[in-house]
């Protein structure tokens, strides 16, 4: 079936079904086959003609689409038409939505196919390549014989079982007339038809394959098995022998363009069921009727059609019900579902007689045979990653819904971020209506960047309830514009277009559209004390576009179910110094009162003063700490887009508490740990503790070293709750010291304060945090506070003195930990920041120290450069350092400097490519910069910050180190690192590509071949989840060419034609290299780059390669059918 089936396709219920209705269902009276037994020499006559025209088919789903999802898969087929060259092989194969599929012969001669026909219903279809492209190979298409099938019969199947090339299965036909196999209660099903058993345990990889006699003819089609039974579950042929006669007559030889191949498929949108006599009695059938029909059909029937199930809004919907008896169609009587089919198919926009009983009761109704193609949706829309088309008939019927409403096949990003489900009906949009896709399309090209409107949807699971959600437009680029992807039966593929026409709101790229502060840019001045008089303080669930599913883990096959489909899924791993600057004022101590009269002044100049007279109720019982700083806390709620997931980010969603450093007329500024919003690349939403307002905000600053970012707001954007909102007294210094008393404050996630009085016990305890097995930020170089209690590793808020200034940001740490055997599992834990650290880039912020520009709330600011030494250190007792050589005189001297820890920094590594790569070494002792004794990260960090006030130097540091018992001098050079985090990626072939980022850098080691660039994601259904190029790993050279670099790497990739094979050299995070080739797939995979733009603080997308569609549509060899 979809990708993820692998070894078990059919559910616990359908496997008990199936083993009641076997043991009552046996043919008893069924005449076996009256042929000789085969003989040895026979079948391998018979294998030899069959097995070179068995293919094994490499299929990949590019997009999810009605019962399946995007994903990569092999499964066989097998030659039917060689003149033609058409492949038969089963409809879960073929996909109902997007594929790019290639057949490989016995011999390894591998081909493109291209997709001719699927059934709506049934589980076959058919491949198309081009038969002149065999060169080597000689080979015979099988005949379809579905009237050899019997019981008793010794059958074969050949295919490509569980992976294998070949693989050559041996079995007996048990039953003829099996109940079409249950699957999935959610997915592709089929039904009104027969199957066959055979005791033969198919495995994955087997869907499609033929099943043969001893003449080498094919008498069924392999489908799908129960493991638990070693049975497997074969599709008669008759209908697939009808269909491939009407392609046959409609298609002319390969070569030409195909003409529509027309196959006439009827339904009324009814489920029937095959009873014996003895239910159907049950149900009320008259004993003259049963009589007649005994009478009428062959010896050997033994039951009815009943009817099962009718899809709402269908021809039959309140016609007929379930437990109906079918008697005749048409005056003939009806008891098998090839005649029930035949008459449907022939009939088709055509009424039609039904005498059926209902309860003992003789009715006739007369029904309109509705086209089946017509309810089977042959478009999607694409938008924001997600994929919306008319829901299928087979989805109507699994979820009883009326076939054509707006369907979610996949989420993508701007609907899951909204909690949007995938199997969602939607209903209404920004409060319009929306029965069809064009009503949908409609309301949603109305709407601009950034809107947030109403989304009404109703779930299978919970259907008698419409759900509402807020659904927020991208605001960024994150996507392609909206799309819709129509299929060309003629070229196999799915052709785009837009979905808005132009000049619609939805595909407007002004500045700011929807972002948080004006659209008139301006430099802002030099921040002085005397402008600022009138402001307030300084002050958290599988894309490249139509990615389902990202991974960044490395390759590992999961055996699923079996629909005889192999599946290559892959694991997912988952996640987890003064008094304050107030713009111009500083409070003292004393200034608690002044603050708390301020804050009910701005309460009584609000309209609506019941709400706040409310909250000041609430905080009556609070401590007075937590009554300060509440309104300056906001809970932040991030989500990462799928298409995005950069620099190791290990989850697409996060909540956290941070807290307001800055609050004024034209900036407000809160600072938040990076365990919730670890990249810039994101979307954030801050939501207020002192009003009840949800507002956009914008990464503005992460910290390269230390665990926080600060996220700009518009202040004009709370209207009048900007009053109400005010910043925190932040207070740097005194440092907290052990046993200090101070009040945990946070907000729960229904934004209600809460707090209590801890003891600090550790001021100073030093971070050891191991990487990630997907690197990505962890903590180093950074001394943390430890408190007495807490309230649980997920509690995140502020810490402050009994006035309520902030001493230091109780933050979230993310780690991971193992636990016996196991795997690696995310794990978090919190614990305090100290104030000082936000407070110095607070300080530069506010200031205008020079640094790269960034527009924010219209106005152009610059952002302060950091300058680091690239090295993780740990420190070390000086007890234990004796040990390895460290003399009396620099014990004494570092134990003078710090008495309290009492203790020396070592070198735990350099960062690869950085300044001090080479010139410190794992393990060396750092004791001194400028002959001044080192013994903390602060020391460090003031020595850092020492270099930038004097601009003779070259940024180098003067150390003394101790290696190996010997003291050195040294002279090593320091780096500087803004706070914008990565600021640009490429999707290539479905890869999220990046410069190696600072935990990449951080385990030590870079290519040698120029470093390369990195592979930090990659797309279900894109050619390099099809050809195993996944994350984890640098691309250092493609055709040959070096790629040391993003620039370099699109320069390379900018030659490559669509469909072309490249050879990609990669080097893993293990330092192990790899060559691999895959072939490019620009109609479905374009190559674009995603890139922030700090004059209009967009993220913009570019295409940088993408097929025409004038080539897409068959003027291009590669394409054409």
């Amino acid at each position: 079936m979809g990708e993820g089936d692998a070894l078990e396709r059919l559910g616990p219920e359908a496997m008990d079904t199936s083993c009641v209705k076997g043991d009552l269902g046996m043919e008893i009276d069924a005449q076996p086959c009256r042929e000789g037994a085969a003989t040895a020499e026979d079948w391998r006559r018979a294998l030899a003609k069959v097995v070179p025209a068995v293919v094994v088919l490499r299929t990949t789903a590019a997009r999810g689409f009605d019962t399946e999802t995007a994903g990569a898969s092999y499964a066989t087929g097998f030659v039917v038409d060689k003149g033609r060259g058409i492949i038969l092989t089963n409809r879960h194969v073929v996909k109902p939505g997007p594929v790019v599929a290639e057949a490989m012969f016995v011999n390894r001669e591998e081909i493109p196919v291209y997709p001719i026909y699927r059934d709506p219903i049934h589980d076959f279809g058919f491949f198309r390549y081009d038969p002149e492209a065999i060169k080597f190979l000689i080979y015979e298409e099988i005949p379809l014989t579905p009237e050899a099938a019997c019981v008793g019969l010794e059958i074969r199947v050949v295919g490509n079982d569980s992976g294998e090339k070949v693989s050559i299965l041996a079995g007996t036909v048990a039953r003829l007339d099996r109940d079409a196999p249950h699957y999935k209660k959610d997915g592709y099903n089929d039904f009104n038809t027969f199957y066959m058993q055979a005791a033969s345990g198919t495995k994955g990889g087997s869907s499609g394959s033929p099943v043969i006699d001893s003449q080498g003819r094919a008498v069924a089609l392999n489908a799908g098995s129960k493991s638990s039974s070693a049975s497997a579950f074969f599709l008669p042929l008759e209908r697939v022998v009808r269909a491939l006669t009407l392609i046959q007559k409609s298609w002319s030889t390969f070569g030409s363009k195909p003409d529509a191949v027309t196959i006439p498929r009827g339904t009324l949108q009814v489920t029937f069921v095959h009873k014996g006599f003895d239910e159907t009695r049950r149900l009320g059938l008259q004993n003259e009727t049963e009589k007649m029909v005994r009478l009428v059909c062959h010896t050997g029937e033994t039951g009815m059609l009943v009817v099962d199930s009718v899809v709402p809004g269908g021809p039959a919907h309140k016609y007929l019900e379930p437990g109906d008896v079918l008697v005749r169609v048409n005056g003939d009587v009806v008891t098998q579902f090839l005649k029930m089919e035949t008459l449907l198919d022939d009939s088709v926009n055509k009424d039609i007689d039904l005498l059926i009983e209902r309860g003992g009761t003789s009715l006739t109704v007369k029904l309109n045979v509705q086209d089946l193609h017509s309810i089977t949706p042959n478009y999607f829309l694409e938008v924001s990653g997600a994929v919306i088309h008319p829901l299928s008939y087979q989805q109507a019927r699994n979820f009883r819904f009326k076939c054509g409403l707006v369907y979610v096949a996949d989420t993508g990003y701007m609907l899951s971020r909204a909690g949007v489900p995938r199997h969602a009906i939607i209903k209404k949009l920004a409060g319009e209506e929306t029965s069809q896709i064009d009503d949908f399309i409609s309301v949603l090209s109305k709407l601009s960047r950034g809107a947030r409107v109403p989304l009404e949807y109703v779930s299978y699971v919970d259907r008698h309830r419409n759900k509402s959600v807020l659904v927020t437009i991208d605001r960024h680029e994150w996507y392609a514009p909206p799309q819709i992807y129509e299929r060309n039966d003629s070229t196999g593929l799915w052709m785009a277009r837009p979905a808005a026409a132009a000049g619609s709101l939805l595909l407007s790229s002004a500045v700011n559209c929807g972002k948080i502060g004006t659209t008139s840019p301006m430099v802002a001045p030099m921040i002085g004390s005397e402008q600022l008089e009138d402001n307030h303080h300084d002050r958290n669930e599988n894309r490249a576009d139509g990615c389902n599913r990202m991974q960044t883990d490395d390759e590992g096959i999961v055996d699923d179910l079996i629909s005889g489909e192999g599946s290559i899924i892959e694991k997912k791993r988952r996640r987890v110094e003064e008094d304050s600057i107030v713009e111009g004022r500083v409070f003292s101590n004393g200034a608690l009162n002044e603050l708390e009269d301020q804050a009910f002044e701005h309460q009584h100049n609000l309209g609506n003063t019941e709400v706040l007279h409310d909250q000041e109720a609430v905080r009556i019982n609070a401590s007075l700490a937590e009554q300060v700083i509440e309104p300056t806390l906001v809970m932040f709620e991030v989500h990462v887009p799928p298409s995005c997931m950069i620099d190791g980010v290990h989850s697409q969603h996060f909540f956290g508490t941070g807290v307001i450093v800055h609050h004024s007329d034209t900036l407000g500024l809160a600072a938040v740990d990076k365990n919730t919003v670890a990249v810039s690349v994101s979307d954030v939403m801050l939501s207020f503790a002192a009003y009840p307002m949800e507002i956009p905000g914008e990464v503005v600053f992460l910290h390269p070293v230390h665990n926080y970012a600060l996220v700009a707001y518009n202040p004009s954007a709370l209207g009048m709750g900007a009053s109400c909102v005010r910043a925190a007294e932040l207070l740097p210094e005194p440092a907290l010291r052990r046993g200090d008393s101070v009040y945990l404050v946070g907000l729960s996630r229904s934004l209600q304060a809460t707090s209590r009085k801890s003891i600090v016990t550790n001021p100073c305890a030093a971070l050891n945090i191991g990487s990630a097995d997907c690197p990505r930020y962890r903590a180093t170089n950074m001394e943390v506070i430890e408190l007495d209690t807490d309230f649980g590793s997920t509690f995140s808020g502020v810490l402050t003195d009994e006035h309520g200034r902030v001493q230091a940001l109780w933050a979230s740490f993310s780690t991971q930990l193992k636990y016996g055997c196991s795997s690696l599992e995310d794990h978090q834990f919190v614990r305090g920041i100290p104030i000082y650290a936000i407070s110095q880039v607070l300080e530069k912020i506010l200031c205008g120290s020079p640094g790269p520009l960034l527009l924010i709330n219209g106005i152009k600011r610059p952002m302060p450069l950091v300058r680091i030494l690239e090295v993780e250190l740990y420190p070390t007792l000086l007890s234990k350092a004796r040990n390895f050589g460290l003399s009396d005189r620099w014990v004494q001297a570092l134990a003078k400097k710090d008495p309290i820890r009492r203790q020396v920094l070592r070198v735990k590594g350099c960062l690869a490519g950085s300044k001090a790569e080479g010139l410190l070494e794992q393990g060396d002792m750092v004791l001194a910069i400028d002959k001044e004794p080192i013994t903390c990260f602060l020391d460090l960090e003031i020595a850092c910050r020492e270099l930038d006030k004097c601009e003779a130097n070259d940024g180098e540091l003067k150390m003394t180190i101790l290696r190996q018992g010997q003291e050195k001098e040294i002279v090593v050079g320091t780096d500087i690192r803004d706070g914008n985090g990565t600021t640009r990626m490429v999707n290539w072939c479905g890869c999220i590509i990046q410069d190696p980022h600072s935990a990449v850098r951080a385990l030590g080691f870079l290519p040698e071949e120029g470093h390369g660039v990195y592979v930090a994601r990659w797309c279900h259904g894109s050619p390099v989840h099809r050809y195993g190029l996944y994350a984890l790993q640098w691309i250092v050279e493609v055709n040959g060419k070096l790629t040391p670099d993003l620039g370099t790497f699109l320069e390379v990739v900018k030659g490559l034609e669509h469909g072309e094979f490249v050879r990609v050299k990669t080097v893993h995070l293990n330092g192990k290299p790899h060559v691999l080739t895959l072939k490019q797939d620009l109609h479905y995979w374009p190559t674009w780059e995603l890139k922030f733009d700090p004059e209009t603080a967009m993220w913009r997308r570019r295409v940088i390669k993408a097929l025409s569609c004038s080539i897409a549509s068959g003027n291009n060899t590669s394409c054409k059918l």
